[in-house]
């Protein structure tokens, strides 16, 4: 092989090679859930393991790695202990591309928030309330909590809307 047939091949191979690597990351795919799923995300997301959806049992969001807040709130009494995913971590293990998350609870209650609202504060999507595990007459299993007491510029009253509780679903938009 001459030395221009090598450049050439060279050339050939650096604009292939720059080619694949400018190309949008194609969609990537999550482990199953083993367990009964207890919150799908959907929308603009980039991983999924299930058409187009991410599907997570409490298992798959505690390996996330979780967080705890200590929190009082209109519906609890006095200062509790939430813990659960940080949902910036959520965000990321889903490949979230959108501005807002719709979050809909299983009475069909729904809110728009701003994603940017999980990389200002370090809200989290609580399993657990005082070490123990949600339950749906718990407002669980899965709610999302605020760090109301941490950060005064937050408006109690605009904030709580968000808190959804019940929560089953998250679209991305």
């Amino acid at each position: 092989m001459s030395m221009s047939d090598k450049i050439i091949a060279l050339f050939i191979w650096t604009a292939s090679a720059a080619f694949l690597f400018a190309m949008p990351a194609a969609s990537q795919t999550l482990p199953s859930p083993e367990g009964r799923v207890i919150l799908t995300v959907s929308g603009k997301i980039t991983k999924t393991n299930n058409d187009g959806k991410a599907e997570f049992d409490l298992d798959m969001l505690h390996s996330l790695g979780t967080r705890a807040l200590s929190v009082t709130t209109s519906w609890t009494d006095g200062i509790q202990e939430f813990s659960g995913v940080p949902m910036s971590d959520l965000m990321k293990a889903v490949g979230a591309e959108g501005k807002t998350v719709e979050a809909i609870a299983l009475n069909d209650y729904t809110y728009t928030i701003e994603v940017e609202d999980f990389a200002l504060y370090p809200v989290i999507l609580a399993t657990k309330l005082n070490g123990k595990i949600l339950k749906v007459r718990d407002k669980g299993p899965l709610w999302i909590i605020y760090p109301l007491d941490q950060f005064t510029d937050l408006e109690k009253t605009v904030i709580e809307r968000r808190m959804v509780w019940q929560l089953r679903q998250l679209i991305v938009k």
